[in-house]
């Protein structure tokens, strides 16, 4: 299981700091919306420039087919590690954004988002009409049929998902907690112990992280849970 660290402070000045701090742990750094938008491509490779890491580029791509296509043959150009599209754009989206980074130079990790974890299960019924876990189990097995790597899951999802896909088929978790902290606006989180005994391949950290007073601290702290509780 690998540790992706989000970075969502207020500036990049500020991520960047953290980044520095983080420099030469075995994590990968999750680029988001909010400092995508605010600080580009500039930023992602500054980021990657700075620690060595490798960048899941969280941007969760929903649109029509071919703008998805072509949206990911842009990132995977650019050379990033791993990207997610939603699975709610439907399978045919997903096939062509599969498709369109099939033979670029990076190979990059494409992962379907399935139901996001801030959803509660009353939110998820009231958008889907359906159940939480079997509506995202379904949307795994719609991405991999498309030729996805992967999905976004909660912990929860995580080993129904994986018994229902196969194996090797990547979970990727957000909404992860040490024991002791907030939950802040997700709704389905879980520590990095519980993500570990669920299957999840990777686990998404922000706020318990880069909120810290010592960020490196806090990293080892969870990359430490990890090790402990590898199988």
């Amino acid at each position: 299981m690998k540790l992706c660290v989000a970075l969502d402070l207020s500036s990049a000045a500020e991520n960047l700091a953290v980044v520095s701090q983080l420099s030469g742990l075995d994590i990968w750094l999750k680029i988001g919306l909010r400092s995508f938008i605010r600080d580009g491509w500039k930023f992602v490779d500054a980021a990657r420039r700075e620690s060595g890491a490798k960048i899941f580029l969280d941007l969760k791509l929903y649109d029509i087919p071919n703008t998805m296509a072509d949206s990911a043959r842009e990132i995977a150009d650019r050379g990033v590690e791993m990207f997610n599209i939603h699975a709610s754009a439907g399978k045919t989206a997903m096939e062509r954004a599969a498709a369109a980074i099939a033979n670029s130079a990076a190979k990059p990790i494409l992962l379907a988002v399935t139901a996001l974890t801030s959803f509660s299960a009353d939110e998820f019924a009231a958008v889907y009409h359906a159940e939480v876990e079997a509506a995202a189990r379904e949307m795994a097995l719609m991405a991999r049929g498309a030729g996805l790597n992967g999905v976004v899951c909660s912990v929860w999802e995580a080993r129904a998902i994986k018994a229902a896909a196969q194996k090797n088929f990547i979970a990727l978790t957000p909404g992860i907690r040490f024991a002791d902290g907030a939950a802040d606006d997700q709704s389905r989180v879980a520590t990095p112990e519980e993500a570990a005994r669920q299957g999840a391949d990777f686990i998404v950290m922000g706020r318990p992280i880069i909120a810290d007073r010592d960020p490196r601290s806090a990293a080892i702290r969870a990359l430490n849970a990890i090790k402990n509780n590898a199988h």
